[in-house]
């Protein structure tokens, strides 16, 4: 028996009183064994508890998570001064990037066990302010070698701060309003390299030579300091979980862990270490991998691809041509999430924007007209980006629980070692080859390939979240 909204009231919330039978897919299907009772919570009541909660934390992750991708994306701006001074190819420069990456993968699994723990109070801000340290650390770099060293640091410091938030997500909003809640957290990324950009060209402008330090130190010492700052106030603002927040009434905790219960998968025999080696997780991870290439690509090399296009022209020009697509993106994402949540449709709504992203790059690779790549740097973004979104909608829903917090680990650090990989493979062929066009095409046919492997996973909601979606 599939319960399906229109077999129970309309403001019914589903509790699980017995055993259910089900595993990783089956959200939604009942056992022979299983009871159930219909506790009534008005829909008022339940949204009204979620807007408080999305106003109390989404707005502070997402301030969070500004400077956190700034941290991680403002290499590729300092590169446009850097890498002469230091004497980097664009071998070198990507081989950095991996160094970073590698570092990150390592330590992501147990960095998001540690936040499961001990919880995103003590966690998230242990990131934070390790993470400021080693990215301001940045600017005493003098040579490949010690560039390589501090970002591998950073790395290991930023682990696990973004599948831990997307965890820590699974905690507060339920499956019916995942897709909003993950669009606004996420939206950071293309405001961060809409402003970053602007920004940073202009510090590595005006500051060049200031003190006596090069504009590309300047850029790293300015923006590394205020994580460390945001660890520090992290410690006391946030919650690690529903029943620890004293800014929610007993009734308030009580209508949204419902919730939060309503819309889980059934429970599982199975171990939560065989969920992680199971057919959708592995595919999940390998689509996430050709996701993250295209994004990555994107964050790293932008900068460099419009200043070819815009040969001659100014560092904050440069900049400012950055900043037009992430400014649209950022406007497109948090729309096309909540389609999808409208709509209870994961898999179309993962794979369109792909696409868009993937006709994006063979233009940019291709095209010999520079208003034409410029052009399509957008649909380049907006697909990454909006994809990934509602990507991260699809782990919670084939994994139970318990396999939670390592599974979306998992599937993130196959992200990793994809940002990992895609500097060095850009970098070298963009040495070989002397442009760009080589490398875009290999990202297109693995972004292609990841789309594809979207599909063949069942994202389905679950019927108690589209009750509560009603």
């Amino acid at each position: 028996m599939v319960l399906e909204p229109n077999n129970v009231a309309r403001h019914a919330h589903l509790e699980k009183s017995g055993r259910v039978r089900g595993g990783p897919g089956e959200s939604g299907c009942l056992g022979s064994s299983a009871r159930y009772t219909f506790r009534a919570v008005p829909t008022h009541f339940a949204e009204a508890v979620i807007r408080k909660v999305s106003r109390r934390l989404i707005p502070f992750l997402f301030l969070l998570y500004i400077f956190a991708y700034l941290d991680r994306i403002n290499i590729g701006f300092a590169a446009l001064s850097m890498n002469r001074e230091l004497g980097l190819t664009a071998t070198m420069f990507g081989a950095a990037n991996t160094i970073f990456y590698v570092g990150y993968f390592l330590f992501e699994i147990p960095s998001n066990l540690m936040l499961a723990r001990y919880g995103a109070r003590i966690w998230i801000p242990r990131i934070m302010i390790t993470w400021g340290i080693a990215s301001t650390a940045t600017l005493l770099a003098t040579s490949p070698t010690s560039l390589y060293l501090v970002r591998l640091f950073v790395g290991i410091a930023e682990a696990g701060f973004v599948p831990g938030i997307l965890l820590y997500l699974t905690y507060w909003f339920p499956q019916s309003h995942r897709a909003r809640a993950n669009a606004v957290f996420m939206v950071a990324q293309p405001v961060t390299i809409a402003f970053g950009a602007a920004i940073s060209g202009l510090i590595l402008q005006a500051g060049d030579g200031l003190l006596g330090m090069s504009g590309w130190r300047w850029l790293f010492l300015i923006e590394g300091l205020p994580s460390i700052f945001l660890g520090i106030v992290a410690a006391f603002y946030l919650t690690s979980r529903p029943k620890d927040a004293t800014w929610l009434s007993d009734e308030e905790k009580a209508a949204l862990e419902r919730n939060l219960a309503g819309g889980e998968m059934a429970p599982t025999r199975r171990s939560s270490w065989r969920e992680l080696v199971g057919r959708n997780v592995i595919l999940l991870s390998l689509a996430y991998f050709g996701l993250t290439m295209t994004l990555n690509t994107n964050a790293t090399w932008t900068p460099q691809i419009v200043r070819e296009a815009l040969a001659g022209q100014s560092l904050t020009l440069v900049g400012v041509a950055v900043a037009v697509p992430a400014l649209l993106t950022a406007i497109a994402m948090p729309l096309w999430s909540a389609h999808s949540d409208r709509s209870n449709e994961r898999s179309w709504h993962i794979v369109l924007p792909m696409a868009l992203a993937a006709a994006g790059w063979l233009v940019v690779a291709l095209a010999g007209v520079p208003a034409a790549r410029l052009a399509d740097l957008v649909a380049v973004s907006i697909g990454a980006f909006a994809a990934m979104a509602v990507f991260w909608t699809v782990p919670p829903l084939v994994l139970s629980a318990a396999a939670r917090p390592a599974g979306i680990a998992l599937v993130s650090s196959c992200g990793i070692l994809a940002s990992a990989t895609s500097p060095l493979l850009v970098g070298m062929l963009r040495d070989r080859t002397d442009s760009f066009a080589a490398s875009l095409i290999f990202v297109v046919v693995v972004l292609t390939t990841a789309a594809a492997l979207v599909l063949l996973v069942p994202a389905r909601v679950s019927a108690a979240s589209r009750v509560q979606a009603a």
